[in-house]
Order: structure tokens, then sequence, then C-alpha cells
């Protein structure tokens, strides 16, 4: 059994609000409508790129930095700072590959900001594994977004299409993780609100 975490512990987790589903629901519809566009999208430009890949990056950062408190992070402890870290340069990352739209800007920013919050997640999901009811989902996801931000480099010769899909085929993998997880996590919320 692990000991109760106290104040001073770096990795001390309150408790899951119930309605955590609602953030991990909205990351994974983010994904997988990004990943649709860029499966149906046949020759897109640089610029259409950068803002397709751009918008997925910022909404994604906005998305993980309101729902720390959701998660069960307290935002002044490290992990909480480790995932905050993360969103803000998942965000900046964003708006970057938004207004400056080419592959070289894509590729290096997009891998940087994705490879990141996947560290980011990784770390989170080995510190509270089996204490969090994210960490197995965590450590997936940051499996999946380090997978993608190493192989978005190796495309940035080969134009948009390829960027977008190595980029939306990460987000379709992690999309369909967050949306499972989601709907075990709605559905373990409303059981708890159903017993008498």
């Amino acid at each position: 059994m692990t000991p109760p975490a106290t104040p001073s512990d770096p990795a001390a987790l309150t408790a899951p609000a119930a309605d955590l589903w609602q953030p991990v629901l909205t990351r994974a519809v983010i994904a997988l409508v990004f990943g649709a566009v860029t499966v149906f999208w046949a020759s897109p430009s640089a610029s259409e790129m950068g803002w397709a890949g751009g918008l997925y990056l910022l909404a994604t950062g906005v998305i993980l930095i309101r729902g720390i408190g959701k998660f069960g992070l307290a935002a002044k402890q490290p992990a909480g700072k480790v995932m905050a870290a993360a969103g803000a340069v998942l965000t900046g990352a964003g708006v970057a590959v938004a207004f400056l739209g080419s592959e070289l800007v894509f590729g290096v920013l997009a891998a940087l900001g994705v490879g990141l919050l996947g560290a980011a997640e990784l770390y989170l999901g080995v510190l509270y594994r089996g204490r969090s009811v994210l960490a197995r989902d965590w450590l997936a996801s940051g499996v999946i977004g380090l997978g993608t931000a190493v192989a978005l480099p190796f495309f940035i010769s080969l134009g948009a299409h390829a960027l977008l899909g190595v980029a939306g085929g990460g987000a379709i993998i992690s999309g369909v993780l967050w949306i499972l997880a989601a709907l075990t996590l709605r559905h373990d919320a409303r059981s708890v609100s159903v017993r008498p």
C-alpha cells in the first residue's frame, strides 16, 4: 500500500474531478478532427498545413492547461507545473506554426511541442502509476507523442502532405486512446453517482 501523500510531497495528487471525462473527451475530439482533416486533405499548401497544425496544437495546449485541476494535479506542485509547461509550449508552438506556415517550422516546432508533451505525459504516468486513473493513458500517450515527435523531422523534405500525415497519424492514435479513456471515466463517474 502506498502511504498517503503529504502536502510537501512533490507528487501529491488531489482527487480528480467527477467531470474529468470532459477535458479528456474534448482533447480526443480535437485530435480526431485534426486526424480526419489530414487523412482527407489531398494537397495542402504549406500555409494551410501551418494553420491546420497550428490550430490543433493550440487547442490541445489550451485544453491541457485548463484541465490541470480536473486531472487531480495541484497547479503549484511540480507535476502541475510540468503539465502547465508542456501545455504552454504546445500552445506557443501552435501559434508559431500557424503564423509562420512552412515545412521546416512545422517539422521542428510541432516536433518540439509534441515531444515535450510526450515527455511530460511519460513523467506523469510513471510518477502517478497506480495512483491516478490517467496514469496508464499518460504513459501510452507519451509514447505516441514521442514517436510522432521523433518521426516529424524526417518528413520535412517530403512536404506539407507528408508532415500532416505523420502528425495526423499520431493524432488519430492518441485521439482513439483518449476517447476510450473519456468514455471509461464517464461510465465510472455515472456508476458512482447512481450507487445508493
